[in-house]
């Protein structure tokens, strides 16, 4: 694969976040003799990718920093000049925000398309001569359609020197998993290329074949290229709801949802990904892609189909508010003023993000229900706590006589008089706590709330603390 040849010399990235950045930074480890700039209007997140300390990075991610090390003002470039980089480029990857749409037509399903339009209409000013397009966003099916219109309208326009502008779109939809991007990025389990131009398929195809063998790229129309990515998230967190659902089954049952997932799991049918019942899947696309596929069905009449993938996000959200229910049934009915320790933040371990993470309706409804909040994460940090949930941290939970919330960065702080703690993210840092020195110093009778079954139950009690397990029936009292 060595020995694959492409014409592409620059490429251009709008879009510096968790897809476009580590994105690039692999494609430039690999195809050296490709110029690779990201772009982005948020200077703060430019500065953060050009920071001498490669811990600063806005995006945390096992691999990340040794690829951008590698990389970083050799072929890979990061700048807020969307406009010297367009015009210098052979390829560009339209990598943007896409979010769910707050108000209007469609609000609370449709995507908010505004920062896709606006980065072709970029494309279309800034571009010179012929120009791959390739859409890097989740996008709703026959967002093409969008790109193209606005960019055909300006092929016909000449620039300064008098040639003609052109453009082929393409789509390429991203298939990483948080936390583990930089090895699904080298190792995918396939590339799919969705378009009709054969040229640009094949000068994106040799891109990625300089390190991935052909039989895992994938040539689609466009518009199943845009519809496979929808319907991939829409089936994981279908499995995720569907596992969280069989939890409360058991614990209800007597059933331990651990052996039940394992079972599951051993049947090469079924498989076992995606089995780990927890506080409700998070993240940027799962919730988001599922309401757009809601809305789509809705659009083309399909109501049946857009009320049972509906059902998903549905049900995501009542193991939410039946977790953060059970933690004040089991402190006597009420946390007002108590203090609980919150043991991750994070949607999933292994990243930074907290985009729809599970913990940030969770500690909500605790705060409104007057808890004192001591809240860790080892990679997420107090500000965008304050930015998920809305509400500053407290300056002193102590002297507060109503719900709030502290970012508690030391470890060892987090036990002192507390009521409770509730794991809320699968920290390795999590599963081996002395449970035996810190539980002195918490505020009998106390509990251990453990949303991911990381936490081992025998040493939980024989250091005098209540334990609850999500599925253990044998902890439930019915």
């Amino acid at each position: 694969m060595k020995n694959i040849k492409y014409k592409t010399r620059k490429i251009c990235c709008i879009g510096a976040g968790y897809v476009g950045g580590p994105t690039m930074a692999v494609i430039a480890s690999h195809c050296k003799n490709i110029s690779v700039n990201v772009v982005d209007i948020n200077e703060k997140r430019i500065n953060s990718w050009n920071s001498h300390s490669l811990d600063n990075l806005p995006i945390y991610e096992p691999g990340l920093k040794e690829v951008i090390k590698k990389t970083r003002n050799i072929n890979l470039f990061f700048s807020t000049d969307i406009k010297n980089a367009i015009s210098k480029s052979d390829m560009v990857f339209i990598s943007v925000n896409t979010p769910t749409k707050l108000k209007g037509f469609g609000a609370g399903y449709a995507s908010d398309l505004k920062w896709v339009e606006e980065s072709a209409r970029q494309v279309a000013k800034y571009s010179k001569g012929h120009t791959i397009v390739i859409e890097k966003s989740t996008l709703p099916v026959k967002t093409a359609e969008l790109i193209k219109t606005i960019l055909e309208a300006q092929s016909e326009n000449k620039h300064s020197k008098g040639t003609k502008k052109s453009f082929s779109v393409l789509s390429n939809p991203e298939f990483l998993s948080e936390g583990n991007a930089i090895d699904d990025l080298e190792n995918p389990d396939r590339v799919l290329i969705g378009g009709d131009d054969e040229y640009s398929i094949n000068e994106l195809e040799q891109i990625y074949r300089t390190w991935i063998s052909k039989n895992k790229i994938l040539r689609t129309n466009l518009w199943s290229s845009e519809l496979s990515k929808l319907s991939a998230n829409a089936f994981l967190a279908q499995r995720i709801s569907s596992i969280n659902s069989i939890s409360a089954i058991c614990e209800k049952t007597g059933a331990d949802i651990k052996e039940v997932s394992k079972a599951i799991g051993l049947d090469k049918r079924i498989g076992n990904r995606f089995l780990s019942a927890g506080p409700g899947f998070g993240g940027s696309c799962f919730k988001k892609d599922i309401l757009n596929l809601v809305y789509l069905c809705r659009y083309y009449g399909l109501k049946e189909v857009s009320d049972y993938w509906e059902q998903v996000v549905l049900l995501n959200n009542w193991q939410r508010n039946r977790i953060s229910s059970l933690v004040v049934k089991k402190l006597f009915g009420t946390v007002s003023l108590k203090k609980i320790a919150i043991l991750g933040f994070a949607f999933k371990a292994n990243t930074n993000d907290v985009r729809e993470a599970a913990a940030i309706n969770i500690t909500k409804d605790l705060i409104e229900n007057g808890a004192k909040l001591l809240i860790h994460d080892p990679k997420v940090n107090s500000e965008q706590i304050e930015t998920a949930i809305d509400l500053k941290c407290s300056d002193d939970i102590d002297n507060s006589n109503q719900g709030s919330w502290i970012f508690q960065e030391d470890f060892n702080k987090l036990f002192f008089e507390i009521d409770a703690v509730l794991v809320l993210t699968e920290w390795n840092d999590y599963k081996s706590i002395r449970w035996d020195i810190y539980s002195k110093n918490m505020r009998k009778p106390a509990w251990v709330f453990d949303t991911r079954n990381i936490i081992d139950k025998e040493k939980v009690i024989s250091s005098g603390l209540n334990y609850w397990g999500l599925g253990d029936g044998n902890n439930f009292e019915n």
